[in-house]
């Protein structure tokens, strides 16, 4: 819905989004429209002016583009497999598995095959699950709380309004 004008559709907003994806070496974005709105003409070529002039930019220095990768993450699953080797060394066989991006990225396996036999309530699960681990790197699986899917409505008798007595 890309050329449905407003807010979240302005030049500025699709730039941000265009300039998001720019992130990723092999990223691309994909407009969906009818009909090319000026402000996505405008994005688009705002984008392209930049992409030529970092192109120039990356050979003139030599620069290789690269994913950004967040060194925080990095740092974390260094300091969980320290932990566990530390504890291998003293003998204790605590088996705490923890949240790393490879744990991460066995979920992700998980639910891409569960989308592919068809249970997509249990990749939905898993996609939940993997979202709550993102922010919890380098914390023990069990430390994150699973949830329970079932859907809890509110019940009959909280639903229903009381209504006025006659005469009041």
């Amino acid at each position: 819905d890309a050329d449905k004008e407003g807010f979240l559709r302005s030049e500025t907003s699709l730039m941000q989004t265009i300039g998001r994806a720019a992130r990723n070496v092999n990223a691309k974005v994909i407009l969906y429209a009818d009909r090319v709105t000026d402000s996505m003409q405008r994005a688009i070529d705002e984008t392209e002016r930049r992409r030529v002039l970092q192109q120039e930019y990356n050979r003139e220095h030599n620069i290789t583009p690269e994913t950004i990768k967040k060194a925080i993450h990095r740092g974390i699953e260094s300091d969980a497999a320290a932990h566990a080797k530390a504890n291998a060394a003293v003998g204790r066989t605590d088996e705490t598995v923890y949240i790393t991006e490879e744990y991460i990225a066995e979920l992700e396996a998980e639910m891409l095959a569960a989308a592919d036999a068809l249970e997509f309530e249990r990749a939905a699960a898993i996609r939940d699950r993997i979202e709550r681990m993102q922010e919890n790197i380098g914390e023990p699986v069990d430390a994150v709380k699973k949830t329970d899917n079932r859907k809890r409505g509110k019940g009959r008798n909280k639903a229903r309004v009381p209504r006025p007595k006659k005469g009041a």
